[in-house]
């Protein structure tokens, strides 16, 4: 144990966020550093329970307690390799996790609970800072051929782990940079984009090869891909995006989240020096409460909007964890994240329990407002409240509320592989398909979820491709089952 009286006499503390005036004024990322000396303190409130429930709330099984007493011991060097043992890229999980390992620390049944989040971003942070994290090339090639298909955090966790098992990987991804939504979905305050760079740079140094620009399924046919490889790894997320079939829906000025957000993006990259889709000057309404939503938020802040209003169809959640969400379950709970306090600095609003009618036209073909009503629910079906309907300003619709599973078109209905009732990629225990030589891995096969089960399942997924390919393998398997048996 750390230090038997650290949760007693250290309390939970986070570094500060930037002043928010400075902030939106840049897109660099909004927390402030944070010392060695206040980690380590963090850290000594760690328990070391008997059973670390931490470990139930994380998927990839990470090892908290054992890197917790190594920071507060000042083994840093040891602390990463207890953490790189579970997690390929914990500074994705460590700036971009919700933590349900939080949610699950013993500590929190009364207390608050230990910043495991932000231990495991520091150490990271610390790691390469240091040059301990290094490529790690295979000593032994197999001579097998595997192809991943995405390159998000499933995939690039697959690849990365098939890569140091010593097979041939290629990476397809038809963006033009690698990353999926590392790249162009989580906005640059979010997480800059220097740590997929270093990444990439390292698994390009271990031998992975990637291939941008390439939609497979239209560039690549998948028997091609099939007869060039001896695996596949489907990793392309769920891209299929839920849409608002309200009237008006078709007017200038209502986009996707993910219409709206990459443009953003390649600015940050160069490839732009504004993007085509800006919310400068305008009235902008984002539809959608989640993590997505509040990455349009804190982007059309930074574009200059006029004003901006959150909407999300569910009530607000409680600031406390409800009866119905006990210990150590992941409680919906009431969020201040850093978009939402930009939001409220600059006088913009969040409204719960209400759901969109309408868009109306400027008569030029653009939205120029929103109509909405408000609801009961969500046990009476989002029934509309007689007389609370009104029309607020919208020159900018973004929808951000959620995605319904992978696109079919293309590659899946190539292969022919089986969906389950949603639409998701079926997989048995080991992640392979009901095609041979094919396996899923990550939102795919799972449905839209956390970055942390995407790392989880491209691992597991790793771990069955190398075991079909070998007939036995030493890569480890993260210690929550993640995949749904073949129906």
């Amino acid at each position: 144990m750390a230090d038997p009286k650290g949760f007693l006499t250290v309390p939970r503390e986070l570094p500060k966020r930037r002043p928010v005036d400075v902030r939106i004024k840049s897109w660099s990322e909004v927390y402030e550093s944070f010392g060695n000396d206040k980690l380590e303190k963090q850290a000594s409130r760690c328990m070391d329970c008997g059973i670390p429930f931490c470990h139930q709330g994380c998927p990839l099984g990470n090892l908290i307690p054992e890197w917790n007493d190594l920071v507060y011991r000042k083994d840093w060097h040891e602390a990463i390799e207890r953490l790189h043992a579970t997690n390929n890229f914990p500074e994705f999980t460590g700036k971009l996790c919700p933590a349900p390992c939080e949610a699950a620390c013993v500590l929190g049944i009364n207390q608050d609970p230990v910043t495991i989040k932000r231990v495991e971003a520091e150490i990271i942070d610390r790691a390469w800072a240091e040059g301990w994290v290094r490529p790690q090339p295979p000593a032994v090639k197999t001579g097998k051929r595997v192809a991943v298909v995405g390159s998000g955090p499933a995939g690039l966790a697959a690849a990365q782990q098939l890569t140091r098992a010593g097979h041939d990987v290629k990476v397809y991804e038809r963006a033009d940079r690698v990353g999926g939504l590392l790249r162009y979905g989580i906005p640059e305050f979010k997480m800059e984009k220097r740590h997929v760079d270093r990444r990439i740079a390292q698994m390009r140094a271990e031998g992975t090869d990637f291939k941008t620009s390439v939609n497979v399924g239209v560039d690549i046919t998948a028997d091609e891909l099939r007869s060039r490889y001896d695996a596949v790894v489907l990793a392309g997320g769920a891209t299929a995006w839920r849409d608002l079939p309200v009237p008006g829906r078709e007017l200038k000025g209502v986009y996707q989240a993910m219409e709206y957000l990459p443009p953003s993006n390649k600015v940050q990259e160069g490839d732009y020096e504004e993007s085509p889709i800006s919310a400068e000057g305008k009235h902008v309404v984002v539809i959608g409460g989640g993590d997505t939503g509040a990455d349009c938020v804190g982007t059309a802040i930074r574009q200059g909007a006029a004003s901006v209003t959150q909407l999300e169809i569910m009530p607000q959640p409680p600031a406390t964890r409800p009866d119905a969400q006990p210990w150590p379950t992941y409680p919906m709970l009431f969020k201040m994240e850093s978009a939402h306090e930009e939001l409220h600095d600059q006088g913009g609003n969040r409204v719960y329990a209400v759901s969109t009618t309408a868009f109306a036209d400027d008569g030029d073909g653009n939205v120029k407002a929103l109509r909405l009503v408000e609801v009961e629910g969500p046990q009476t079906g989002f029934k509309p409240i007689p007389g609370t309907e009104r029309e607020i300003p919208a020159e900018l619709v973004t929808l951000a509320m959620g995605f319904l599973g992978p696109q079919k078109e293309g590659l899946l209905e190539q292969l022919g592989v089986e969906l389950d009732q949603r639409g998701n990629v079926v997989r048995d225990k080991d992640y392979k398909t009901t095609v041979d030589d094919v396996f899923a891995a990550g939102d795919m096969g799972r449905g839209q979820s956390l970055i942390v089960w995407a790392i989880a399942e491209g691992r597991a997924a790793a771990h069955g491709v190398d075991k079909h390919l070998m007939g036995e393998t030493s890569l480890p398997y993260p210690i929550m089952p993640t995949a749904r048996p073949i129906a």
